[in-house]
């Protein structure tokens, strides 16, 4: 079985920053409102449900969306999500092609 503890994918095991004002602190608290928003977003996102289901690791999904951030201007979730789902999206415009 896979460990899905927030550590492992989020790297709390990690403490950057033990100097000024208490960056690691910072960090942590970041880190813990990253895992909840993914939280929220795995219970009630049906789009991100979806996405989710098409990769057997959780690790596979966040790569993917790292991916797309990399190579396009996203227009929303549903459509980060619907390029994932369906492989092509027309609402994410890669950051290469000029807008104007």
């Amino acid at each position: 079985m896979r460990d899905e503890r927030p550590s492992r994918y989020y790297h709390l095991e990690h403490n950057y920053g033990h100097g000024k004002k208490h960056l690691s602190t910072v960090f942590a608290t970041l880190m813990m409102l990253t895992f909840l928003i993914d939280q929220v977003q795995e219970l009630c996102c049906r789009y991100f449900q979806e996405a989710r289901r098409s990769y057997r690791a959780k690790v596979r999904l966040w790569e993917r969306i790292r991916a797309h951030f990399a190579i396009s201007l996203i227009d929303s979730w549903e459509s980060l999500y619907a390029a994932i789902i369906w492989h092509t999206d027309p609402s994410i415009t890669p950051i290469w092609q000029d807008s104007g």
